[in-house]
């Protein structure tokens, strides 16, 4: 094939509070011949996701941080351009985790075919992927909705609240869920089909919420933490489940909140009323995956789970939609396109 060159975008530095778009460089690499047994990828969409502010700081994590001058993490979708595989051929669509560059070389015995005429070839990096896989296991391997139980979810607008609250009014459910907005509250409602949405930008926010559980919450899908955390604990409810996905208000943190230490209260609230607080990153439940896209698919086929994009064009602009997605900014599923 004629050389191809790859646009990447690399870390730069590593952020100290809020990503800066200093953090980031953009290059041109050229790419490598593919080996006996990989493939040539040209990306056509990038996801971007909270867990990358992690993997942008070298502090010990389950997951190693991308190095200064590493080519970003993420998922793609790919369209394969060459192949020494057998297992996939040219024009072949694929995910992969090749990050945020605009062409990759990958094994191919790490990716995974998608047949772009089931479903937009974005979805296998939302609804249909990592996002949708994440709270399908989280809220019904950790969180087991009754019906007739309240299930709480933060950041419900975005790709793995939005699924939560659905998965639990399917399950019986009753769904509340918070987000940032008027419109994004309506859209909860309107567009999702929660039964209650929940303002957090409001100044009576802790008094709405629990107005809108008067018979507790039973289930806590766990994204967000600081504030919306802290108005969530008192209304658990004895055996609560609280799956904790991520802590979205804590990323950018740089010293602990100020007030007095309320770990102790905590503890014995979690003693008291016998509180299941479980941490967990999707691939835990890999043993799921059959499962998890067997009913989501039939769940989107037969309506009862809508999803939104927010998609925005160029590799380009990935630091600055990556910021502005750790402050809320996006609707929906972010993610780049790339090509």
């Amino acid at each position: 094939m004629t050389s191809l060159v790859s646009r990447r975008i690399v870390l730069a530095a590593r952020p100290h509070g809020e990503p800066k778009p200093s953090d980031f460089r953009i290059e041109e690499a050229p790419v490598a011949a593919p080996g006996e047994g990989e493939v040539v990828l040209k990306i056509r969409y990038l996801s971007l996701d909270p867990y990358m502010r992690g993997r942008m700081s070298d502090a010990k994590s389950y997951a190693a941080p991308v190095e200064i001058g590493g080519v970003m993490e993420g998922g793609t979708v790919g369209e394969v351009v060459e192949s020494r595989s057998d297992r996939f051929r040219a024009g072949d669509i694929v995910l992969s985790h090749s990050g945020w560059q605009s062409h990759a070389v990958a094994d191919a015995k790490t990716l995974r075919k998608i047949d772009p005429s089931a479903a937009p070839i974005s979805t296998a990096l939302g609804v249909l992927g990592m996002p949708g896989m994440t709270a399908y296991t989280g809220l019904l391997t950790i969180g087991q909705p009754k019906a007739g139980e309240t299930v709480v979810v933060a950041a419900a607008t975005g790709p793995v609240g939005s699924a939560v609250g659905q998965i639990a009014r399917i399950k019986g459910a009753r769904a509340v869920g918070i987000a940032g907005g008027a419109d994004k509250c309506r859209a909860l409602i309107e567009e999702f089909g929660f039964d209650v949405a929940v303002d957090h930008r409001s100044p009576t926010f802790a008094a709405d919420l629990k107005a809108a559980c008067p018979n507790g919450i039973d289930v806590y899908f766990e994204n967000v933490g600081g504030a919306v955390f802290d108005a969530v604990f008192p209304l658990l409810n004895f055996f609560a489940r609280v799956p904790v996905c991520g802590v979205i208000a804590q990323y950018n943190a740089t010293s602990l909140p100020d007030g007095p230490d309320r770990t102790p209260l905590i503890l014995r609230d979690i003693l008291t009323k016998r509180l299941n607080f479980r941490g967990f990153i999707v691939r835990d439940f890999a043993d799921q995956a059959k499962d998890f896209f067997t009913d989501m698919s039939a769940w989107i086929r037969d309506g009862k789970v809508k999803y939104r994009e927010d998609v925005v064009e160029g590799l380009d602009n990935a630091p600055e939609a990556f910021i502005g997605l750790l402050k809320g900014r996006n609707f929906g599923k972010l993610v780049i396109k790339v090509a």
